[in-house]
């Protein structure tokens, strides 16, 4: 059955308490059934030290950095011995272990460069070299490591597949001397000696010739993922999923991403705000970093003060539950319920959260949450969460009532701090993003196994009466194209070109990716 479709952005934006309790049971059955851990024993007098021991004016708790990925560069190369009238050598130019330490160094090199200018956090084990992938089977750093970059100098790179890593195989043409590999990386080893693919978790994508730059975008797609798998989140609600049964979507989403869901249910949230709005001590903390707040160039507070306060109030709240379960996570179902006891929405508080550096977000959808999470690991910045609407003349208009307003990671972009649209209530941002910035958008299939995105430029910010952050997106391709590729509902839109790395990851997931700027045969359908 079919959750009831509100004349909403969110159809369950109902408050809790009109649901019947056969439907509250039903809910919480679901949600357990998918995996979720209820989070007993939550009291505000756990939170109040936290509080008490915080500085008035800053946040309670700050989000943990992503983890770095490990990578384990291997060269192989070929250490032949002349004989005489046959064929002694295969090709390339590292046959001595003295042009296997030029090519180690060369390498170290490389890498090391690469690490300083990434924007996502890497770390490269030593190089080892080897004449044959069985040489590496008792290095102790396969084990440890989450992908091989292998040198393929020399002919054994068959079984490099088998010690269950993320591999990238990386060849020299015209960067330094040229690899055998370069050769025979295709036919010997992709194919198997066939005319089609045959090594499971491994295609020609996965190749790379002389370009570190292409190394280092596929190097931003395994963090992104290592970061995004066996995730914890904080679901205020249950975890649900718009418009579809209850249960089904995230129980996929825990199968497939290894979600593990921590609830909040509401009767234990209204509680915590009642008693934090209880304590003088919060509410002077949340006014203070309100002020500061204000403060920030670019900001215009068109709310009662009251609310906006409770928004910060609210914040503190959610970054300790986030604590509490060890976690960067949060996303908030049904938020008309009982986040109304804070007396504002929590529009206000998922933009301070996201621009923080967690990843924040209402309705609880999990159709879209996952294509979040990886998008924001991928890049490192905020992602919005947002409705889309329909395409028209190369432009559409995606909305939400809760934007971040870091969204280039770095700085603020002004905001006009409003009422949330269909309730006329709390504090929300209308953020003026620049025009003409790029954008990644995606957008997620109901039956969780297929995304489609494309590349979109900003080309007005207006303030349509709709919900209030309104961002009208052009892109590149037939209004058709789109509208016959409109999969699911929310959409995970980030600042910036990250098509690259979204495909990569999710190739590795068994989700299907269709780049609408490349106009695949398959998204055509």
């Amino acid at each position: 059955m079919l959750e009831q479709i509100h004349a909403h952005c969110c159809p369950s934006c109902c408050s809790a308490e009109s649901q019947t309790p056969a439907q509250l049971e039903v809910s919480r059955r679901s949600f357990l059934a998918a995996g979720g851990v209820l989070m007993g024993g939550l009291s505000y007098a756990a939170f109040q030290g936290a509080l008490q021991a915080a500085d008035d004016a800053a946040p309670v708790d700050m989000p943990a950095p992503r983890k770095p990925l490990i990578v384990k560069p291997v060269l192989v190369w070929d250490n032949p011995q002349r004989r005489e009238k046959t064929s002694w050598r295969g090709w390339g130019e590292v046959h001595t272990p003295e042009e296997a330490a030029e090519e180690v160094a060369r390498i170290k090199g490389e890498l090391n460069a690469l690490k300083q200018r990434a924007d996502y956090p890497v770390e490269f084990m030593e190089v080892t070299t080897a004449n044959v992938v069985d040489q590496l089977k008792d290095n102790p750093d396969m084990a440890q490591c989450d992908v091989i970059l292998y040198y393929g100098a020399g002919g054994s790179i068959n079984g490099v597949q088998n010690f269950g890593k993320d591999v990238i195989i990386f060849q020299r043409w015209k960067s330094g001397p040229v690899y055998l590999q370069y050769e025979i990386v295709s036919p010997r080893f992709l194919r198997q000696h066939t005319d089609f693919e045959k090594v499971p978790g491994i295609t020609h994508n996965d190749v790379v010739t002389d370009k570190l730059e292409e190394v280092e975008w596929r190097l931003r797609a395994l963090c992104g993922l290592k970061n995004t798998l066996n995730s914890k989140i904080v679901t205020i609600g249950g975890a649900s999923s718009w418009a579809q049964p209850a249960g089904v979507v995230p129980d996929k989403v825990k199968q497939r991403w290894n979600f593990e869901y921590h609830d909040v249910d509401y009767d234990k949230m209204g509680k915590l705000i009642a008693d934090a709005r209880k304590d003088e001590k919060a509410m002077a903390r949340a006014t203070k970093r309100a002020e500061a707040h204000l403060k920030i160039p670019g900001t215009k507070l068109e709310v009662p003060m009251e609310w906006f306060v409770s928004s910060f109030l609210l914040d503190d709240i959610f970054r300790l539950l986030m604590k509490e379960v060890g976690t960067n996570l949060i996303t908030v179902n049904s938020c008309m319920g009982a986040i109304m006891r804070s007396d504002t929405t929590a529009c206000y508080t998922l933009t301070t959260l996201n621009d923080d550096g967690y990843l924040a977000w209402c309705e609880s959808d999990f159709v879209v949450i996952p294509s979040g999470v990886l998008l924001g690991n991928i890049c490192g910045k905020p992602v919005f969460f947002c409705n889309p609407t329909y395409p028209s003349n190369g432009v559409i208009t995606i909305s939400h009532c809760t934007a971040p307003r870091k969204m280039d990671g770095k700085s603020y972009d002004p905001v006009r701090i409003v009422t949330h649209y269909e309730s006329d209530y709390g504090a929300a941002p209308w953020i003026q993003a620049p025009i003409g910035t790029e954008l990644t958008c995606i957008l997620s299939s109901f039956t969780t196994d297929r995304r489609v995105g494309f590349k979109g430029a900003v080309v007005d910010v207006p303030f349509r009466k709709i919900c209030r952050t309104q961002f009208d997106v052009r892109y590149s391709f037939p209004d058709d194209l789109l509208a016959n590729n409109l999969i699911g509902f929310h959409w995970a839109v980030a600042y910036g070109d990250y098509r690259r790395e979204v495909g990569y990851a999710l190739r590795r997931v068994g989700v299907q990716w269709d780049n609408l700027d490349e106009v695949p045969t398959k998204a055509m359908s």
